[in-house]
């Protein structure tokens, strides 16, 4: 007999929810940072740190050198704070203990919190929670262990070499000092299978627990476990993703001598220059749920997962050669499975290792899959590979955290390191172009925003993915915090002072940031005083507080700025006017980074998007563009938005945009006008005309004038 809370999988939806979610990648401590990183294209490979291997000891920048590696760049963990109390684990056994469990444990507990699990918070369905995990078989713990058994060859090297036997047992203990001892529990801290164990364990989840080994695959093919699992009504939680901390010489040599490393230091996908991959390290973790469950439940979805399909190769020319036909195959099953063409899909997070044959062979399998739904380039393609290396068996989960967060924040990212495009990938050729900047993400009526994902392993393992968006309104700013806005009011100059002075006390960035939320939250605009701070993580932001600490000493009587960085304000606040531009401002990608921040700035772009006629081509096109790769083409990108007809409804989203994103920021204004066209825009913002005529209008109006212009002979 069934219990109360059990589903026959027939009474399950096929749609899984991405309830919460965490990660550790390179530069990135969590979750939010490496958004800000992948959104910002930051670029997280670097020169191997002194944690892991020293190249003076394995590099040689000849790729057939024995036993060296023509490598010495990659991504790295930086160092996480791990309390073993927090998790029960004993100090005594840290050593036995390898990091990629450790890590584990300490990405999974985020998760569930990010979920709504935090203590005090919903209560968790332990027993109906799994852990299935992506991980490769052994982990990096194995390797020391295994090379102290390397006793009986050393002693009989250094007997050969006629060494006496007192000094050569002094050698050998020497020797195995540099290694991990054994102990009692070294052979569960080595295995792979007990980084889910250990969580299961640990966080007391009583559903399933087991991982996944598909080499570069295994993190999709652990998703796709765990969808499973919960269609089958067999676990209402699952934790999954994938674990990969092992990023140390042995597989620097593993892919030296396949070859498939980059010689230039650099994986580049889908670049003409693309030499090999760069190796990664990586956890990945998120919290699956049924959608229905997690819409009772009021959860956060990040995003849906509609399908995921897999395929083999089959018979290839080699075990680890891709094949295209292969990887076909498992993209027409997650279309059919999710029941959509890929003309809906306009962002695939591909595989991309940045290898010459890889990246063509994708390419080849997505171009014959999309051109069969329409002509025309419409989908983005990209790698997270080119900014944090080939994190391997966490490869996918990187990938799925951030197609997720791309459809959550409306944003399309950027793929770094691109100066010319892979020729099998060439501006126009194919349904794809490789998206190098990031853009704002618009909706469309017809069909919610998409995205896919691949990941592919050694063994001809392909796993593609369909996600879909669950709110097709950008919810909230897309702020990570690296700027904050510091306002500080007044009515004497020593409160300016005080409060200046207890800022530049402050000792980390996270102390400024919440000091600098009180001070928003506190701020009187009515003041006879009045400083606003603009600070940036990553410059010198004491500086700007110790200028602007100088200037109030000097002057709290007329207005002044600091390197527009900071302004001063004196005296009651006077009327204030807005006045909107006129054709001729414009520019291509005028307002791009607030688009992808502001649900404002995106919210206009859409309206003007939501009243062109049919057959009509979209003004994002036109505004935000897609890359350009010559100078014809962006020439060509400018001669476009100077045309009338796309001038003016473009100017109207950047002034509406605007204008409702500084009534966000609380400003208010006492007059609106404009200079030529701009008299429309200010006819909107002070709500004389809604904002759907207001488009129509400025759609009709650049029409009409280009039209006029044209029949002149005046141009457009």
């Amino acid at each position: 007999m069934k219990s109360s809370n059990e589903q026959s999988p027939k009474e399950i939806s096929g749609s899984i929810a991405i309830a919460g979610m965490s990660c550790l990648f390179p530069k990135a401590r969590n979750t939010e940072e490496f958004w800000s990183n992948i959104r910002n294209g930051v670029d997280a490979i670097t020169e191997i740190p002194t944690t892991h291997w020293d190249p003076k000891d394995f590099f040689d920048g000849d790729p057939k050198s024995p036993d060296m590696t023509y490598a010495r760049r990659g991504g790295f963990l930086s160092p996480v704070p791990f309390d073993p109390l927090e998790f029960g684990v004993s100090p005594r056994d840290i050593e036995a203990t390898d990091t990629t469990q450790l890590l584990g444990l300490v990405a999974a507990k985020r998760a569930l919190d990010d979920a709504g699990y935090k203590d005090g918070g919903r209560e968790l369905p332990r027993d109906r929670t799994s852990v299935i995990l992506g991980v490769t078989g052994t982990l990096e713990l194995v390797i020391p262990l295994g090379a102290r058994l390397g006793h009986p060859i050393w002693k009989k090297a250094l007997k050969d070499a006629g060494v006496d036997p007192e000094t050569a047992s002094d050698v050998v203990e020497r020797i195995s000092n540099g290694y991990v001892g054994w102990q009692e529990n070294s052979f569960p801290g080595l295995l792979g299978n007990v980084a889910a164990g250990r969580i299961a364990n640990r966080l007391d989840l009583g559903g399933t627990n087991c991982v996944v080994d598909a080499a570069c695959a295994s993190s999709l093919s652990a998703v796709h476990l765990a969808c499973l699992e919960l269609l089958s009504g067999r676990s209402d939680v699952v934790l999954s993703g994938g674990l990969d901390t092992f990023n140390d010489i042995f597989m620097y040599m593993c892919f030296s001598k396949t070859p498939a490393l980059s010689a230039s230091g650099n994986a580049k996908p889908f670049s003409a220059a693309g030499d090999g991959t760069i190796l990664g390290e990586g956890i990945g973790v998120v919290v699956l749920k049924r959608l229905e469950d997690a819409e009772r439940d009021g959860d956060r979805i990040y995003g849906v997962i509609k399908s995921l399909a897999s395929s083999s190769d089959g018979k290839g020319n080699a075990v680890y050669a891709p094949v295209a036909e292969g990887q076909e195959k498992a993209l027409r099953r997650s279309y059919e499975m999710g029941g959509v063409t890929p003309d809906s899909i306009e962002m695939v997070e591909a595989h991309g290792t940045g290898t010459k044959v890889g990246d063509a062979t994708e390419v080849k399998a997505l171009s014959k899959v999309y051109r069969e739904a329409g002509e025309g380039s419409w989908c983005a393609l990209g790698s997270v590979k080119s900014q944090i290396g080939h994190t391997k068996a966490a490869a996918g989960a990187a990938g799925l955290i951030k197609t997720a967060l791309a459809l959550y924040n409306k944003v399309l990212p950027p793929t770094i390191k691109v100066e010319q495009p892979h020729e099998a990938v060439a501006p126009g050729t194919t349904p794809f172009y490789v998206n190098t900047a990031k853009r704002p993400w618009p909706g469309s009526e017809e069909h919610p925003r998409r995205a896919a994902l691949s990941a592919f392993g050694f063994g001809g393992s392909n796993f593609h993915c369909l996600l879909e968006e669950y709110q097709p309104l950008k919810a909230e700013p897309d702020w990570d915090g690296a700027v904050q806005l510091v306002p500080v009011s007044g009515k004497a100059e020593g409160d300016l002072t005080a409060a200046l002075k207890e800022l530049q006390a402050l000792e980390s960035w996270d102390d400024l940031r919440l000091k600098a939320a009180d001070l928003r939250n506190a701020f009187d605009a009515s003041s006879s005083l009045r400083l606003v701070m603009v600070l940036d993580r990553d410059a010198d932001w004491k500086k700007i507080i110790g200028d602007c600490l100088t200037k109030v000493a000097q002057n709290v009587t007329s207005a002044w700025s600091v390197s527009g960085k900071a302004v001063f304000g004196t005296g009651e606040a006077g009327k204030l006017g807005i006045l909107f531009p006129g054709q001729g401002s414009q520019r291509v990608n005028m307002m791009r980074d607030l688009a992808c921040q502001f649900p404002e700035v995106l919210a206009a772009l859409e309206g003007a998007e939501n009243v062109r006629e049919s057959g009509e081509g979209r003004l994002t096109d036109v505004l935000y563009p897609q890359p350009a790769f010559d100078d014809a083409t962006k020439a060509a990108q400018d001669d476009a938005l100077r045309s009338t007809d796309k001038a003016q409804p473009a100017l109207g989203v950047a002034g509406l945009g605007g204008w409702k994103l500084l009534q966000r920021f609380g400003v208010q204004s006492d007059f609106y006008a404009g200079h030529s066209y701009g008299e429309l825009v200010a006819l909107c913002a002070s709500g004389r005309i809604s904002e759907d005529d207001f488009h129509k209008i400025s759609r009709l109006r650049g029409n009409l004038m280009a039209e006029a212009g044209r029949a002149s002979g005046g141009g457009t």
